[in-house]
């Protein structure tokens, strides 16, 4: 799934223009289409996506190796407080791997969950490593085996219906007590697919964008016990009860929408909007 988008995009209006319309047509497919047909929807539409659009930015931009190693850096900072050495770990949408390689050096066990068992490619994985691969929503792993689960910009790309079948496989993939760690774009500051330069909400690939307080919502009702929100500044992790977000989204959803988003849009307000949602079985 398409993860980790360039904030600068140099395309001509015409680009993207050509980049949106092929989106939202391969969105709507996606959100009218049954439960049955995503199973192979998912990997055959984002194929199709970066076939059609040549110039999409995470094919003309690739991260380059620095570039790689601080997005692993920054997200291995955030779960690192939950992983011991007798952990087993779960990343959903382990992508290349490489977060799931450098936690592989810390814990006991490391599943990496994709939907295409191509993209990590010839990588040299870690004996404690195992690829495997998911329809979109299913996580084949073990029931009650995962103390830790992970996944960074999955579950805005997920249809509401696979949203809340993989929260309930997640939560049945962990051991009592486990924790899952969920981070997502706020809809409060986005869209933050392509059609943040067309539409007020998210109308492509990300199939919902969510808050954290109808994250919190969707969580209690899957099943898991409790949640908490994280909040990072200046490198500085910060646990924040989730009704203080709840309460600030609540305010700036009923601002006139131009100040709404300018506020949320602005650095230190962006850092409590960042959805880092944790549940706990």
């Amino acid at each position: 799934m398409s993860r980790n988008s360039p904030s600068y995009d140099p395309r001509t209006p015409e680009q993207r223009r050509t980049h949106y319309e092929v989106e939202t047509e391969l969105a709507a497919r996606l959100r009218h289409s049954s439960r049955q047909e995503r199973q192979q929807l998912y990997t055959a539409l984002y194929n199709e996506l970066y076939e059609r659009v040549p110039d999409h930015p995470l094919l003309t931009r690739p991260a380059s190796r620095e570039d790689t190693a601080r997005q692993v850096a920054a997200q291995l900072g955030l779960i690192r407080q939950f992983l011991r050495s007798d952990t087993t770990f779960l990343e959903i949408g382990a992508g290349d791997c490489e977060l799931s390689r450098r936690v592989s050096q810390i814990v006991k066990h490391v599943y990496g969950v994709e939907i295409s068992d191509t993209v990590a490619g010839d990588a040299d994985l870690p004996a404690n490593f195992q690829f495997v691969f998911s329809d979109g929503n299913s996580i084949p792993v073990p029931p009650n085996s995962v103390d830790v689960a992970y996944s960074n910009q999955v579950m805005e790309h997920l249809h509401v219906d696979d949203a809340f079948d993989q929260l309930r496989n997640i939560l049945a993939a962990l051991v009592p007590g486990g924790i899952y760690l969920c981070v997502t774009p706020n809809r409060l500051n986005g869209p933050h697919d392509i059609s943040r330069y067309f539409d007020k909400v998210a109308t492509g690939l990300h199939l919902k964008e969510y808050s954290t307080g109808e994250l919190h919502r969707l969580f209690r009702e899957v099943g898991f016990s409790k949640t908490s929100a994280h909040v990072e500044i200046k490198g500085m992790g910060f646990a924040v009860p989730v009704p203080v977000i709840v309460l600030l989204e609540f305010v700036l959803d009923r601002l006139p929408r131009s100040v709404g988003r300018a506020i949320a849009g602005m650095p230190l307000i962006r850092k409590f909007l960042g959805v880092q949602l944790t549940g706990t079985k």
